[in-house]
């Protein structure tokens, strides 16, 4: 973090400064900032947060125990170190981290690349971030720290040498976005796609349209808006925004375009189309929906100032879209595990399965092991049907279908008429895996995807280890 005295924290956030006990101390902090007390390393600020299920005023003595320097409290707690009292210890925090970003800003160092949309946010982020590297320090969210938590959290990492941070941004709800474009306004804004992710919460998808438009209304005509052409609901955005618009997609307008794209067990290859050049690229990560993000890291590194070559470089060096992301852990005689339980939507659910369906081995099986798709509110029912058939129609050999909240994809798969005892379904994680540990066949590749509620991203892991 840029540093910063208590005082000129208390000042930003609109907080009192209470002192420690024994003194006025006004040394800068430039440490981190953690919401976990466990997470908080010495000298570092912790941030008493009122959750859901518990209070992080609960835990701020132990926060102390671990070093902190600075608390941000909604009462008085520990006069051990110096704390600074708020009325909302979440607001506080977007308000820290929008003061420390504008310090920087004002210094003219720092280019802000915001991400956005339905999927593919994470990936993106991470190739993007590959990207921003070869030009500077670069600051990134760390796992899929995307909301009014970790956005901030990752805005605070900002120090006075940061020339590039790499914003994921999230929502649950209406102007969530537009908060943490507020905190950090972005040079370069992407949006991916708007898809059913998170449709129950938004209340339907004209909803989630406004939302992940949110921080392409608020770029100002100084700024560049990197969208996806062939998203026909990203393309409307086109006409809500004053930025210069470059566009990525395999459609013919696309200012940096993939064709050619090819599929395997090993990843994908494509020849990539940009600045004027056509370029061959062996995309390591599995999953041909997955070019889409590759495509906008690369519309990004254009806009960093990189040349198609090194583009190219940074997205042949990518092996992994992140931790159970179509994360692949290659098991005894030739079985295949592809773990891609991180999380799930109905479009990221049919990607993952059309890809297992690709990179099947000849004579081998293929196994979808799947579990719930959440926050799909009343179209939830009719999705998971949806899913359920589309596992019969891509020829999968076997279903398995975990936890209660996921059967209808298992009643939707054997209520057509082409399947006989192709699909199982198990309530409890244990049993499915004591079921596949058995089962699973030499050669078989196995697809474990859900959202990360339904907690299949750890049966993957085990079962990934069970196979080994």
């Amino acid at each position: 973090m840029i540093a910063l005295t208590p005082s000129e924290i208390a000042d930003a956030i609109g907080g009192r400064l209470v002192h420690a006990r024994g003194g006025a101390e006004e040394a800068p902090i430039t440490a981190q900032s953690q919401t976990d007390s466990r997470e908080v390393a010495p000298g570092e600020i912790f941030v008493a947060r009122r959750g859901e299920e518990t209070d992080g005023h609960l835990f701020a003595a132990q926060a102390v125990d671990r070093g902190a320097a600075l608390l941000i409290v909604e009462r008085e707690i520990d006069d051990r170190v110096p704390q600074i009292v708020v009325d909302d210890a979440t607001l506080a925090l977007g308000r820290l981290a929008k003061a420390v970003v504008r310090l920087a800003l004002d210094a003219g160092k720092l280019r802000i690349v915001g991400i956005t949309g339905s999927n593919g946010k994470t990936t993106t982020k991470n190739l993007v971030a590959a990207m921003a590297e070869r030009v500077g320090p670069t600051v990134a969210s760390a796992k899929s720290f995307n909301n009014e938590v970790g956005g901030p959290l990752t805005m605070l990492r900002v120090e006075a040498d940061t020339e590039t941070l790499v914003a994921e941004m999230g929502a649950s709800a209406e102007g969530e976005i537009a908060r943490l474009t507020d905190m950090a306004p972005p040079h370069i804004g992407v949006v991916l796609s708007v898809g059913l992710a998170h449709a129950g919460e938004f209340g339907g998808i004209e909803t989630t349209f406004r939302t992940k438009s949110e921080m392409v209304r608020e770029l100002p005509e100084t700024a560049v808006a990197v969208l996806n052409r062939d998203d026909p609901r990203v393309s409307r955005m086109a006409e809500l925004t004053r930025a210069r618009i470059v566009w990525f997609g395999q459609h013919s307008e696309a200012a940096v375009r993939a064709s050619d794209i090819e599929g395997s067990a090993e990843g994908t290859t494509f020849t990539l189309h940009l600045g004027g050049e056509s370029l061959p690229v062996q995309f390591r990560v599995l999953g041909e929906h997955l070019v889409a993000n590759a495509m906008a890291a690369a519309a990004v590194g254009l806009e960093l100032g990189l040349t198609p070559a090194q583009i190219v470089e940074t997205l042949e060096a990518a092996t992994l879209a992140a931790p159970g992301r179509m994360q692949v852990l290659p098991g005894r005689d030739g079985i295949t595990v592809v773990n891609d339980a991180y999380n799930a939507s109905p479009d990221s659910m049919s990607a993952a399965l059309k890809t297992l369906a690709q990179i099947g081995k000849p004579g081998a099986r293929t196994v979808a092991v799947l579990g719930a798709m959440s926050e799909l509110g009343d179209l939830a029912g009719e999705e998971h049907d949806r899913i359920g058939l589309q596992v019969v129609r891509l020829g999968i050999s076997e279903l398995v279908v975990v936890g209660k909240e996921a059967r209808r994809l298992h009643i939707s798969a054997i209520n057509e008429g082409s399947w006989d005892g192709e699909s199982v379904f198990f309530e409890d994680h244990d049993e499915a895996l004591a079921y596949l540990s058995r089962t699973v066949q030499p050669g078989d590749t196995v697809l474990v995807k859900s959202s990360n509620a339904a907690g299949l991203q750890r049966l993957g892991d085990r079962l990934g280890e069970a196979l080994a």
